[in-house]
């Protein structure tokens, strides 16, 4: 098989299996309490440092369109979970900060989300096989973006 062949196929493996779990997960989230998109958002504050970003940063590391991520900042907003203030640096920019309440949220949806993580990619790999995919993941991220 030539490489062209091989890439092609690793591709539709890989497109394939992520459509797969996250249709899993997606179904087993606990949306009720939050979408999945808001919890996208939640979750990249909550890895930042104070919880907070601009929401042109936030843009970057969500997986939504940037209309799509201004209107979920400020429903989540409106239902405390996040705050808004102007930046003290570019007073053109906004600062978007987890609040406590909305941590407080967003960690009893990861931990139930994570359960599901667990179940299903840990049922389907042994420790090995997702240590090796979480490898390769990360180089095919780090190729294709040319940070490596």
């Amino acid at each position: 098989m030539s490489k062209r062949t091989t890439a092609v196929a690793a591709w539709e493996s890989l497109f394939r299996a992520q459509v797969t779990v996250m249709r899993r997960l997606q179904a087993e989230f606990p949306s009720e309490i939050i979408s999945l998109n808001e919890y996208d958002v939640m979750f990249n504050l909550s890895r930042q440092p104070g919880h907070q970003l601009r929401l042109k940063d936030l843009n970057t590391h969500v997986l939504i369109t940037q209309p799509s991520v201004s209107r979920l900042v400020d429903r989540l907003v409106a239902r405390g979970y996040l705050s808004k203030s102007d930046d003290p640096n570019d007073g053109r920019g906004t600062i978007v900060t987890l609040t406590e309440s909305g941590f407080d949220v967003f960690r009893r949806v990861a931990l139930e989300h994570m359960d599901g993580i667990s179940t299903h990619m840990g049922d389907a790999l042994d420790a090995d096989e997702l240590a090796q995919l979480t490898a390769l993941c990360d180089k095919l991220r780090r190729g294709v973006a040319g940070t490596e």
